[in-house]
This record gives structure tokens, sequence and C-alpha cells, in this order.
């Protein structure tokens, strides 16, 4: 077994955006996006793992996990939610001075787990993104997305229509601000608009961390003030190397 090296398809990817860009992992290409999220009353630890079977198509599962204040309000509590499981198709990729990228992302977030962190029902989302890019160094990004929540709770079927926009711009180097204002979380049945600014910086293609802070402004479920910091790695999968051929 051997690690065959990274190419230039392990492209950046869009964390720590809740908006989603028009770009895959890329092909044979797997990748680890972690991250820390702390409100007012709960701490979250979220990870997801994706894969590229081929150069349209990501994969990905996940789950969040961490502490809660318990509903009587004198202490904590362990919560979890699992299993996230996401496709993302892609049908154009953006590239700069050429047409913008349009992709579709689906998913559905399982009602399993403890505590406020699990879903009130079976419930699934999606939605269209698209993307443009300015500049060979990709200087500016800009990336649209609008879809919708399908949750189905004590045999009620409720459609949330989801909308956001984002932005990245290049500063120095790998040192990237972002931005976005967004209505509806996909991970997040129910949640209202809300925006969120901060910064993530590239090492490498490989390898990126980040750190956001954002609030709710309006809905019927304001999301309440809140800071994140994540990483991101990639790498290809193992795999067997081909057989020398025999005279």
């Amino acid at each position: 077994m051997w690690l065959q090296p990274a190419t230039a398809t392990a492209k950046p990817e869009v964390r720590p955006f809740i908006t989603d860009d028009s770009r895959v992992i890329g092909y044979r290409l797997a990748q680890l996006e972690a991250w820390a999220r702390v409100e007012k009353e709960n701490f979250q630890q979220w990870l997801i793992v994706a894969y590229g079977p081929t150069a349209k198509i990501e994969i990905s599962v996940g789950g969040v996990f961490g502490v809660e204040e318990h509903p009587d309000g004198d202490r904590r509590q362990f919560s979890y939610a699992l299993p996230l499981i996401q496709g993302k198709f892609l049908f154009r990729e953006y590239r700069p001075g050429e047409w913008p990228g349009i992709g579709m992302v689906v998913g559905t977030f399982l009602p399993n787990g403890i505590g406020s962190f699990r879903p009130s029902g079976y419930g699934s989302f999606g939605f269209l993104t698209i993307s443009q890019v300015f500049g060979q160094r990709e200087d500016l990004l800009l990336h649209g997305n609008m879809g919708a929540n399908y949750l189905y709770i004590d045999r009620s079927n409720n459609v949330v229509g989801t909308w956001g926009f984002g932005t990245q711009v290049r500063t120095l180097g790998g040192f990237h601000l972002v931005g976005e204002l967004f209505s509806g979380d996909p991970y997040v049945p129910g949640t209202g608009t809300a925006y969120q600014v901060g910064f993530r910086h590239f090492f490498s293609d490989l390898f990126q961390i980040d750190m956001t802070m954002g609030k709710g402004i309006g809905g019927q479920v304001i999301l309440p003030y809140w800071v994140s910091a994540g990483i991101r790695l990639v790498s290809t999968r193992f795999q067997r190397p081909s057989r020398p051929m025999r005279l």
C-alpha cells in the first residue's frame, strides 16, 4: 500500500462558509474538515469526511458532538447528532476568465443522537450553487445558493426556503478575508437570517485554518452570537501500486 502524492486537483473548498461553492474535492482525493463552534449556551465540535469518487462528485459523511446547557439551566449535558450525509454534484467548475461554475448539493441529517443537537425529525436539504472568481490567483470569489430544507415532524411536512451570498478576498499570500449573508443553515433547519465574517489562510492546497464570528439578525429562530475555528486537511487515498509487467 502506498500514498499517492496529491495533485493540482486539490482545490480550495468552502469551509468556513455556511453557503457552498461550485467546486468539488477532486477525483480520488479525501478531505477532513473539523471545526469548533462556541455559543452562549453550547459548545459544538463538527467532523466531516469527504471523498471524490469521480471528478464531478463529492460524498460527505459527518456529525456533531459537544456540551449544551441543560433545560433546567443549572448544569451542562453531553449532546450529539449523526450521521450527516451529503452529495455534491458539479455541472461546471469556475475558473478565472470563464463563465460561472454551477453545482448542486443534496443531503440529509438523520434524527439520531441526544440533546438539542439531534434533529427534531426526518429531513433533507437541497440547493443550487453558482460561483464566479476574478483574477488569475483567484483574488476575489463570489458565490450564491438557493434551495430549501424539508423536515417531517409529528406527521407534518415543513418546507423552508434557503438562500445565501458569500465572498472571499485574497489579501496577502494565502490569507483571505471571508464574509457571507444567509437565511437558513442546511444543517440546522428553520434558522433565520444571519451574517458571518472572518478569515481563512491556505498554507497549501492541502492544509488551511480559519476563524469566524457571526450572529443572527432575523427570522423566527434567531441564531445567537457565535465564534468558530477550524482546519481542513486533504490527501489522496491509499491504493495499491500497479504490478510490473513480466517479460
